[in-house]
């Protein structure tokens, strides 16, 4: 029998490569998706350029004298169908109203129609779509059949009824409540399923261990948690609903005429096409570049809160 004083006794080396690889950095932010998609937005250029161009039309909406100084409304039909002149790079509508001018100003009321559709929109979508994904049952139920009847019928289609029948009445805040208050229902869909994720959530269960009440859940919790999908949802809406605005004044159920828009002046250029394009085709373009801004920003926001969409670039 063998000595065990004497017996040799075999220890694994220690791995300090692996130690290594595994040690935690404590001095290292811990990542979270708004850092991630933060630090992916910023290193891509046709992010900075839809930043820009969208900021530029905002303002272009709250301060338009920044840009012209000349009246929108002082025509001189001397000038009519006019090509660029001194002070009017883009020359006269049929009026003698000058086309850049009734661009800039036009940008308020077009995006001011837009931005209020949007937070219409958003904010019911937000209200239907979190509490049928939180509570469920019955009123899940009831909720999303509302959204489907909704979702059924074409906002722009409801909003030339609700134009047609409130024509003595056409304002800002009409249009904006007519297409605002028939477009919530994709919105209501995208919150929902977004609601129904995060509530499985492991913080979640652990607050309703905790005995909180499940609204005080629901909004100090849940909602924050799925506002992700919405950010993005509503930026794509805001385009929408600048395209919805020049739809309906096009078609001579928006505005009224007395209204400066970019579909009021593109309405209104179509009588004279053929002698004076560009009077239809410089606020069309205005109208192009605006819609293109946002729904460039709502596109690049949504790949970057998408974990899948980063890994696959």
């Amino acid at each position: 029998m063998p000595d065990p004083t004497t017996q040799k006794h075999y220890v694994a080396p220690v791995e300090t490569e692996s130690i290594a690889v595994d040690a935690v950095r404590i001095s290292e932010k811990p990542s979270n998706l708004w850092r991630d998609a933060w630090s992916d937005l910023r290193r891509r250029p046709l992010f900075w350029f839809s930043v820009v161009l969208g900021l530029a039309f905002l303002l272009m909406a709250v301060w338009p004298t920044l840009f012209t100084a000349t009246a929108p409304d002082s025509c001189d039909l001397a000038n009519s169908n006019g090509g660029p002149a001194a002070g009017h790079p883009l020359g006269f509508t049929f009026q003698g109203c000058d086309i850049y001018a009734r661009i800039a100003w036009g940008a308020q009321t077009s995006l001011a129609v837009g931005l209020i559709a949007t937070v219409i929109s958003s904010f019911l979508g937000l209200i239907m779509g979190a509490l049928a994904g939180f509570y469920g049952g019955w009123l899940d139920g009831l909720l999303s059949r509302i959204g489907d009847i909704f979702f059924a019928i074409p906002y722009i289609l409801a909003a030339v009824v609700v134009m047609t029948v409130f024509r003595d009445s056409r304002s800002v805040w009409t249009l904006a409540l007519a297409i605002g208050g028939f477009a919530w229902a994709s919105t209501a869909r995208v919150v929902r399923a977004e609601v129904l994720r995060v509530r499985q959530a492991d913080f979640v269960v652990a607050s309703q261990a905790l005995g909180q009440s499940k609204f005080k859940i629901l909004l100090n919790h849940v909602i924050p948690n799925a506002i992700a999908p919405l950010l993005v949802v509503s930026t794509l809406g805001l385009a929408a609903a600048i395209v919805a605005e020049a739809t309906l004044s096009f078609l001579g159920v928006g505005l009224g005429s007395d209204v400066m828009s970019w579909g009021n002046d593109i309405s209104d250029a179509q009588a004279s096409l053929r002698v004076a394009p560009m009077a239809l085709i410089y606020p069309s373009i205005a109208l192009t570049l605006a819609v293109l801004a946002f729904v460039t920003l709502g596109e690049l926001i949504r790949d970057a809160l998408d974990p899948k969409a980063r890994a696959r670039r």
